[in-house]
């Protein structure tokens, strides 16, 4: 299986693009791994909320292949543990998935599109983070359920 995380915009903190790819490295140990970015978009002054999230969610959905299976980061998703993170995923890969994509959305969320084309949500906390926040902490809970299923030390149970 393959696993891309999406994201909208680049990073503009370099210490925490650091962190990212130090993450990032650490995944590839255990799978392929992409962190792909979708550009901001250029005047949203000039767009509503509901625009915005229409014209992201055409390029989220450009990037994905039909047989991608596309999980929302959302703040109505499913919560889970990082024990339960790395059974979900688990599963996911023993379902013989090629690719899980990953999207961090734009400030606004998701269009309607990118709702109806997904197969799952999964939400980080109940708080709320930056985008740029959740990109660490997206690839780092997947450098963790990796060494959980691998029984490695990086998780202490």
């Amino acid at each position: 299986m393959n696993i891309k995380l999406l994201a909208i915009g680049r990073t503009d903190d370099k210490q925490l693009q650091q962190l990212i790819d130090q993450y990032v490295k650490r995944l590839s140990h255990y799978i392929k791994f992409t962190l792909e970015i979708i550009p901001d978009l250029k005047n949203t002054k000039n767009l509503s909320e509901a625009q915005q999230k229409e014209k992201e969610g055409e390029l989220i959905l450009k990037k994905l292949a039909p047989t991608d299976v596309l999980i929302l980061l959302d703040e109505n998703g499913k919560q889970f543990s990082s024990i339960d993170f790395s059974n979900y995923l688990q599963k996911r890969m023993n379902a013989g998935i090629k690719t899980l994509v990953f999207v961090i959305g734009g400030p606004y969320g998701f269009s309607e599109n990118v709702y109806a084309k997904a197969q799952g949500k999964v939400s980080l906390s109940k708080m709320t983070f930056s985008h740029q926040m959740v990109r660490l902490f997206v690839v780092e809970q997947l450098y963790r359920a990796f060494t959980i299923l691998r029984n490695e030390p990086y998780h202490h149970r």
